[in-house]
């Protein structure tokens, strides 16, 4: 019997390579232009009447300058005054981050800053039922010691591990280190950072190279870029870098000599501006990447004397029992010929060659992992098998490669001395079972945790904390999240705006805007050199919110005890400024910038960097007033020193992973162990970078599509509201009044009998949502493309109830290894409304 998909191939005469031919001709004239500032014409409706539109006055001009941290790429900027009150935000072009440029959710962020109706303006607790979003005004004393009350009374019975915290602030930053300070000072275990593409890396990382900590890339010097869907011009990484690359890739003198090559299901603005777009299967990226390694490997185009002298696990070797195990290279010959990967990835067997050879005739060839924005999680062997392409070429830790940065000192804070009570509560097991023998590389799954809440017939949390995070948007499968949220008794938000997740909250503690206050930046994604930026408040807060850094400081002193003391500052710009002090253990820095010299050029000498401060006092007083200090320096060379793992090399076989299965096959036999970390290959194949196709969670006669969302540049899809300005940046076929469109091949859409324009439902075992129909002929046949970043049912009338969120209808569909959701696997059904 064939499948849906067959059906639409055959109906209409198309092969894949058909599928491409027509598709190039009739759709990569659409996407030249990255951001279309086009006017749909009820978004210029809208703009017509925002009674809150600040109008400058006249005045006096001035500039300031600060991060922007709508995204964790946190580009440098600027903004313009008059009296005092900003008026424009800009890229700043002293800042080696972006050297100007901006994305354009960053220069609309003033909207984010003077819109009352999307913001908090001031400590609120509920009056009404939960989630009902109906809240009263109280005064910071109050809500402050309601917290604190709160949590001393879980302490007080000997249940401090009830208090839980969803942390969205990037992973190295203060104020995350703050957060957990806190409750490991309370007592609890149940820290859970929002998931990321970094959190992947990471693991990724630890297991091939001994580190724990995201993927840092030389973009600016490579000459081949191969992206497994990353989306380089829809806000990837650090969105102002990514986008100043693009440019020095295209311009002379470098244009005739980068190559840049896009693999992915969807003809995106990346992929249709790419030099070469490559179509696959969604999620078949792992097998592409060993079917390239397979080619390099057998035509003998790999690096060999990386290969031989730095890593391990390529060849066959023999075990402690005398068995020989499987090394990378005869698994890829074995099993991942250019035949076999067709199979699987739909790509002609002569692309996979093709493709292969002129990665190896490249000198800085790079290969990158991270689909999308890098916001959402990827295939943890997917980013494996990637990494292993990097290191058959050679490019790891070498210009125009893959970077391996280590981590930036620490915070100078004071020890935490837990008391008996939190001592206690620390000891007691996590509730999402991370860093346990079933999730043993991974630190948090917030997924599991909310099953696990939501399953008791008790409550299992009390007390949760929310900062910076709008999980009822962001998450998928969101029903089974905010039933979750019911069985908890008591949620505080510490969120600036009145998002999704805020209307549940029984507490509101809001915090300033990034223009109001003072946070760290400690190396960005994605970065090859170390660099630590600090924010600086541009205008006095406008409303009566509190830094979420101070809030937990005062709470911590109504706590008392050995909460108190483990929080010792007078503010958090004191803690910051302990902080800071660790840069002086990092070696020489530089806080000013000049244009004129690139970064990416600076890295490359071998000079030794002079520091341009004298003191940490001199250091401190050019981080408040240029908010940098960064060090544009690499060694770019490799030893017995530059991979943590066990054999002192980059590892094609994880020590790690083996020594995971070791522990757990004290108790249960090998086979089942592997089932038990979600790995379905047997034997030696299970420790080395292999595919493993995902779940199938439902019968694929009854959903035979799939369904991916995709993200843009110009919206944001990480649950922060939408500056209404941006509308005016839509073209006509992503929203048109409130409905949005879904991307479907027109092969598709006739085997379904839908029309272009028409409305359809899509529906998986999640739910359903309505959409209208957009013909796009870069759709894969059997593929609907879901745009991210509308749908939301919080903030203001120009953003509630404007399209859906793709999110909502999302199957979770976990990675095998890590646990971490995946993005997809969902399958679904359409039919018309």
């Amino acid at each position: 019997m064939e499948t849906k998909k067959e059906g639409i191939f055959k109906k209409l005469g198309l092969n894949r390579r058909n599928f491409l031919k027509a598709l190039i001709g009739g759709t990569v004239g659409v996407h030249l232009t990255p951001l279309p500032w086009k006017l749909m014409d009820d978004s210029a409706i809208w703009t017509q009447n925002w009674s809150w539109v600040p109008v400058p006055g006249k005045g006096k001009f001035s500039q300031a300058h600060t991060l922007c941290t709508l995204c964790p790429g946190s580009c440098g900027i600027s903004i313009r005054k008059v009296d005092e009150r900003p008026i424009q935000i800009s890229g700043h072009d002293q800042y080696p981050l972006n050297s100007g440029s901006i994305c354009p959710l960053g220069a609309a962020g003033l909207q984010l800053l003077y819109n009352e109706n999307v913001r908090f303006t001031g400590p609120m607790k509920r009056k009404g039922p939960k989630g009902s979003g109906e809240f009263e005004p109280i005064s910071w004393d109050e809500a402050l010691q309601i917290l604190a009350d709160k949590i001393k009374t879980l302490r007080d019975n000997q249940k401090p591990e009830t208090l839980a915290a969803i942390d969205g602030y990037p992973s190295r930053s203060s104020m995350s280190l703050l957060i957990q300070r806190f409750l490991e000072a309370i007592g609890t275990p149940n820290y859970l950072p929002i998931p990321r593409a970094e959190d992947t890396a990471a693991i990724a990382n630890f297991l091939m190279q001994g580190q724990r900590v995201p993927q840092s890339y030389d973009l600016e010097n490579a000459d081949f870029i191969l992206s497994f869907g990353c989306g380089l011009l829809e806000g990837w990484g650090a969105p102002g870098r990514v986008l100043n690359a693009w440019g020095l890739w295209r311009r002379e003198p470098l244009k005739s000599k980068v190559k840049i090559v896009q693999v992915e299901a969807r003809a995106s603005n990346t992929a249709s501006k790419a030099d070469q777009w490559i179509a696959i299967n969604p999620g078949t990226e792992t097998a592409l990447a060993l079917g390239l390694a397979h080619v390099l490997i057998k035509q003998e185009l790999f690096r060999k004397e990386f290969v031989e002298r730095f890593t391990f696990g390529f060849h066959d070797w023999p075990g402690p029992d005398g068995r020989n195990l499987m090394g990378f290279k005869r698994l890829v010959l074995e099993k991942y010929s250019p035949e076999a990967v067709s199979r699987i990835t739909g790509l002609n067997p002569e692309e996979i060659n093709k493709l292969a050879f002129s990665l190896s005739q490249a000198k800085a060839p790079l290969a990158l992992s991270g689909k999308g924005k890098a916001d959402l999680n990827g295939n943890l062997f997917e980013c494996m098998a990637i990494q292993a392409l990097n290191a058959l070429l050679g490019n790891i830790n070498q210009p125009g490669g893959s970077i391996l940065l280590e981590p930036l000192a620490p915070p100078a804070w004071p020890e935490i001395k837990p008391d008996t009570i939190a001592a206690k509560g620390l000891k007691k097991p996590r509730l999402d079972q991370a860093g346990t023998p079933a999730y043993p590389f991974t630190r948090a799954l917030i997924h599991k945790w909310s099953e696990q809440v939501q399953k008791s017939n008790q409550p299992l949390i009390d007390t949760l904390l929310i900062f910076s995070a709008n999980p009822v948007y962001t998450l998928p499968d969101q029903d089974a999240f905010k039933q979750a949220l019911q069985k908890i008794p008591f949620i505080v938000s510490f969120s600036s705006f009145r998002d999704e997740t805020a209307l549940w909250a029984d507490l509101i503690l809001p915090d300033h805007t990034y223009l109001e206050k003072s946070e760290d930046v400690v190396a960005p994604p994605g970065l090859p050199y170390p660099l630590y930026g600090l924010t600086r408040p541009v205008l006095p807060p406008l409303y009566n919110t509190l830094a979420s850094g101070d809030a937990l400081i005062k709470t911590a002193g109504l706590i008392g005890g050995s909460v108190k003391s483990s929080f010792s500052w007078s503010s958090f710009e004191e803690a910051l400024k302990q902080r800071a002090e660790g840069l002086l253990k990092a070696g020489p820095g530089l806080t000013t910038y000049d244009p004129a010299v690139p970064v990416w050029e600076e890295l490359k000498k071998n000079t030794p960097l002079q520091a341009d401060y004298q003191s940490f006092d001199d250091l401190w007083k050019k981080l408040q007033a240029g908010g940098l200090w960064y060090q544009p320096r690499y060694a770019f060379q490799n030893g017995d020193k530059t991979f943590k793992t066990p054999s002192k090399k980059f590892e094609f076989f994880s020590t790690a992973i083996e020594r995971a299965v070791v522990d757990l096959a004290k108790t249960k036999d090998p086979k089942a162990v592997l089932t038990s970390l979600g790995i379905k290959a047997e034997s030696d194949e299970a420790l080395l970078p292999h595919y493993e196709a995902g779940p199938s969670l439902v019968g694929k006669d009854q959903y035979p599509l799939r369904l991916i969302p995709y993200e843009l540049i110009n919206l944001s899809s990480n649950g922060l509201p939408n500056p209404p300005y941006l509308n005016k940046t839509l073209f006509d076929d992503l929203l048109a009044k409130n409905e949005s469109f879904a991307e479907i091949n027109p092969a598709t859409a006739a085997d379904y009998h839908l029309r272009d324009g028409d409305r359809m439902m899509i529906s998986s075992t999640k739910g359903s949502i309505r959409v209208r129909v957009h013909y796009f002929s870069g759709a894969m046949p059997g593929v609907i493309f879901l745009p991210m970043g509308f749908g939301h049912r919080a903030y203001d009338e120009y953003q509630k109830g404007k399209g859906v969120n793709p999110l909502e209808i999302l199957d979770i569909s976990p990675d095998p290894l890590s646990g971490l959701p995946a993005w997809w696997n969902t399958y679904v059904k359409v039919e018309k409304a």
